[in-house]
């Protein structure tokens, strides 16, 4: 078990079950040490854990800020994948972009991508801090409150 394997462990994370993309898309592109993760919604097991939008009337920012760490554990799994199954080649998390499936007005998209920004921090340390674009949509697939997508750069072998 690895550095990270280990920490995932201590921090009480447990990735999701192995998923199949719904649609015509890669759920990564490695280029040289750079890895583009497709973006992830809140969904665990099949099911979308925090439906939108989020807002007066909707979902609340807590259970949203719940959706988006789902969101980043779903992209620690393609992460996983794409490092050959050596999360401990992460060299540091680059960017998030993130999607908050929100009423018309709603301003609290940062507090709400929050969620996913601290996994990787507690997982990955310094080098899990990142540049992020944290907006508010109209909707998302399934109606997901959250969808996050990640670029992350790896240790070359």
């Amino acid at each position: 078990m690895g550095r990270i394997d280990r920490r995932l462990t201590e921090l009480g994370l447990t990735l999701p079950p192995p998923w199949t993309p719904q649609g015509d898309f890669l759920p990564f592109r490695r280029h040289g040490d750079v890895v583009y993760l497709a973006g992830q919604t809140c969904e665990w097991d099949g099911r979308v854990v925090c439906a939108g939008p989020v807002g007066p009337g909707g979902a609340d920012v807590a259970s949203a800020r719940e959706a988006a760490r789902v969101c980043a554990l779903n992209l620690l799994f393609t992460l996983r994948l794409a490092c050959d199954g050596d999360l401990d080649r992460v060299r540091t998390v680059l960017r998030l972009g993130g999607f908050v499936n929100c009423v018309a007005g709603f301003d609290r998209s940062p507090d709400v991508v929050d969620g996913a920004t601290e996994v990787f921090v507690a997982v990955f340390g310094e080098a899990g801090r990142h540049a992020r674009t944290a907006v508010g949509v109209a909707g998302l697939p399934g109606n997901a409150a959250v969808e996050v997508d990640a670029i992350v750069a790896l240790e070359t072998r």
